[in-house]
């Protein structure tokens, strides 16, 4: 973890909901880390996952949701905002050689930039891509363009008809690891049906570096803080509830 000031280079809409913000003066990130940002005003910090990293430039996607959310659509390039950077753990890309990387809705974000550093690498990892209908498929930085990206939407107005589960059970994609990011059910549903796989939770966080324990979860080995101890775990070690 480090303590930083950065600089807004962009921050623009790209949906009627989401936000494309880049923040220059980080060191590069590890594919997994994410960030908090101190919103002026606001209390606590907000985590994103880094969605992307060239040049001392690092890219952040964010929904509208709240208060905290809304203030920064109304900050300008050249702002100046606190973050704690290099925050969580990583995934773990040692020896694959054929990844899937699964997303649903903004679960895109993290593994956008993991897909980045495979491509650096010399590898073309298979990307499957869910979200709730065509209004919500947002086209992020090329990714879609340079990569062999399929879309999946819930109610078929674009690409595969259903979610993304679905789309690997019915075309068998070959895998030495899968790596999913979206939301809870999404993740219990490739847990259940696919082995060898990491996960890239999304939680409520109060602090961002595991003092206050309110983003722990269950898992096999007992509760892990997904700050502290994740936000990527296997798929085997986490337990779903019914959240």
């Amino acid at each position: 973890m480090k303590s930083e000031i950065l600089k807004i280079t962009e921050n623009r809409a790209l949906t009627k909901d989401i936000y494309k913000m880049s923040l220059f003066g980080a060191e590069k990130p590890l594919p997994g880390n994410f960030l908090e940002l101190t919103v002026p005003g606001c209390f606590l910090n907000r985590p994103f996952g880094v969605a992307g990293y060239s040049d001392g430039t690092t890219e952040i996607y964010y929904r509208v949701l709240g208060e905290g959310t809304k203030k920064m659509t109304e900050m300008p390039v050249g702002t100046e905002v606190h973050a704690l950077t290099g925050l969580g753990n990583s995934f773990d890309v040692t020896g694959v050689t054929k990844p899937l990387i699964v997303s649903g809705g903004l679960g895109f974000a993290p593994l956008k930039y993991l897909a980045e550093c495979f491509e650096e690498r010399g590898i073309s990892p298979v990307f499957v891509a869910g979200f709730k209908s065509s209004a919500d498929v947002v086209r992020f930085g090329g990714v879609f363009e340079r990569l062999p990206v399929a879309v999946a939407t819930d109610d078929g107005s674009s690409g595969y008809h259903g979610n993304v589960v679905d789309y690997v059970k019915e075309h068998a994609v070959e895998y030495d690891r899968y790596y999913a990011c979206g939301p809870m059910p999404m993740l219990k549903g490739m847990a259940a049906a696919f082995k060898g796989g990491q996960l890239s939770l999304e939680a409520r966080m109060g602090c961002g570096f595991g003092a206050c324990m309110g983003c722990s979860i269950q898992t096999v080995s007992g509760p892990k803080r997904v700050c502290k101890e994740g936000p990527v775990f296997y798929s085997e070690e986490v337990i779903f509830g019914d959240r």
